[in-house]
């Protein structure tokens, strides 16, 4: 297993060389989807192996369940995103390169990021784990302003600029820690070295609220959010997909790593105040915003902000209730999200002004029927594994003794349910505005659509199972 999870992201940077080889379009697509699958194939077997077998735990790796799920969200997302990137890519412009160079500088950084997500979860050293999240800045930065329109720019650079910032201020806690140890060298910065270190409490709680604060502008929390929709809404959909689906989860199970290290040292309590209070303040913040109505990108921007805000309230719970509904609402939240995104292809393609317009009559068909699923997965409806999750999260905060946290959330939930609600009821159910002749397109959103389902639902009947299994106990 060690050798697969040295080799996995090197493996995703050499299908990026291999799409850029391509001599043609069609060749690089080709070749994408080639290296993708492989990709995807190498990701899966390492996250069986780590949910199956034994953990890793050494100075540069870190395995465990929780590595399985993440690695195997990174997985799905990013081939389904390689997989849609040429319908985007023939009508997406040519950015400020020429056609052949704008799809394989877009290739390339697409893989470039895709590896550098596969690191995050299987890193067994903080300092490590920071760089790397700083290089998926860069990466990423450049292909949401890949349209080179001026909204794309700004948004990129409003990206790079405030998420830059928040991983200063994380490095400035990740650097206390180190001189708080009498061992100041890079391996006194791995997870295990942390745990066992005899660390002040005070010293430790500062570096702990930097680091934490630091990352928060990463994973998109509130107030530090500001970056998000804007990012969202620019990026081209299969980047935006793994922005929502895949980074913003990722960068939190650091997030999530760091308080299981450290909260013994800074105090149980201030740890998980702080998560809860990240998340409240999150959904909080995007409920207006979902009542709102917005352009479908954007909408789908302030719904990964409320999940986001979700994810932080189980993390703080840290209850095995609460930890069961963490891993199944990253799990469902990256498919529904992911085929939120990818329906918004075909929808601009037909309506380019849904760009900028509230969502309004997009009437019935295979791009209808996506937006649908997603946003009733998205809103937590039954039979949706967010609904499961949010449960399941809920009865851990009343576990872990925080009945009126609980409750909040629930109203707040609510509210977001009913705005994502009432976006579908207006933007979906009207006859369209607009005859359009089916295109190209079509058939692969009835693939993604079906297999997405399929993959909520065999979540939902996961949800009966995972509290008390083996995979939650051992992350408690």
């Amino acid at each position: 297993m060690t050798e697969l999870a040295i080799a996995v992201p090197p493996l995703a940077l050499a299908a990026g060389v291999l799409a850029c080889l391509g001599r043609t379009p069609r060749q690089s697509d080709r070749l994408n989807v080639a290296g993708a699958l492989v990709t995807a194939a190498a990701a899966a077997v390492l996250a069986v192996a780590a949910l199956t077998g034994e953990e890793v735990h050494t100075r540069w790796l870190e395995i465990d369940a929780a590595s399985g799920v993440f690695v195997a969200v990174i997985a799905a997302v990013g081939l389904c995103s390689a997989l849609v990137s040429p319908a985007f890519l023939r009508t997406g412009g040519r950015s400020w390169f020429t056609a052949a160079r704008s799809r394989h500088a877009y290739y390339a950084a697409l893989y470039a990021f895709w590896a550098a997500l596969f690191i995050v979860p299987l890193a067994g050293n903080l300092a490590i784990v920071w760089l790397v999240v700083e290089g998926t800045t860069g990466a990423s930065a450049l292909l949401v302003a890949f349209s080179g329109r001026r909204e794309a720019l700004e948004a990129g650079w409003k990206y790079l600029v405030l998420t830059t910032l928040g991983l200063a201020v994380a490095l400035l806690g990740i650097v206390i820690l180190s001189i708080e140890q009498a061992d100041g060298g890079l391996h006194a910065l791995g997870w295990r070295a942390l745990a066992n270190a005899p660390l002040d409490p005070g010293t430790t709680l500062v570096a702990f609220v930097l680091i934490i604060a630091g990352l928060a502008t990463k994973i998109g929390w509130a107030p530090v959010h500001n970056w998000l929709p804007d990012a969202h809404s620019e990026a081209p959909a299969p980047i935006s997909a793994l922005l929502s689906a895949a980074l913003l989860p990722t960068v939190a199970l650091v997030a999530w790593r760091v308080k299981d290290t450290l909260a013994a040292a800074a105090g149980p309590g201030a740890a998980g105040a702080l998560f809860i209070g990240f998340g409240l303040a999150s959904i909080a913040v995007a409920i207006p915003f979902l009542w709102r109505p917005l352009p479908y990108k954007r909408l789908l921007a302030y719904s990964s902000l409320e999940h986001m805000g979700v994810i932080a309230l189980g993390i703080g719970f840290g209850t095995s209730l609460a930890i069961a509904g963490v891993l199944l609402h990253v799990a469902g939240h990256a498919l529904a999200k992911a085929l939120g995104f990818y329906a918004a292809l075909p929808l601009l393609r037909a309506d380019p002004s849904a760009a900028k317009q509230p969502l309004r009559g997009v009437g019935r068909g295979s791009t209808a029927t996506a937006i649908g699923v997603a946003l009733f997965a998205l809103a937590g409806l039954p039979p949706s594994p967010l609904f499961a999750s949010e449960l399941l999260i809920a009865l851990g905060g009343v576990d872990a003794g925080e009945p009126v946290v609980v409750g909040v959330a629930v109203v707040l939930l609510a509210l977001g349910f009913l705005g994502l609600l009432h976006a579908f009821v207006e933007g979906v159910l009207p006859a369209p505005r607009r005859r359009s002749r089916p295109h190209r397109g079509s058939r692969q959103v009835i693939v993604l659509t079906s297999a997405l389902s399929v993959g909520l639902l065999a979540l939902t009947v996961a949800a009966a199972w995972l509290p008390g299994s083996a995979l939650v106990e051992g992350l408690l």
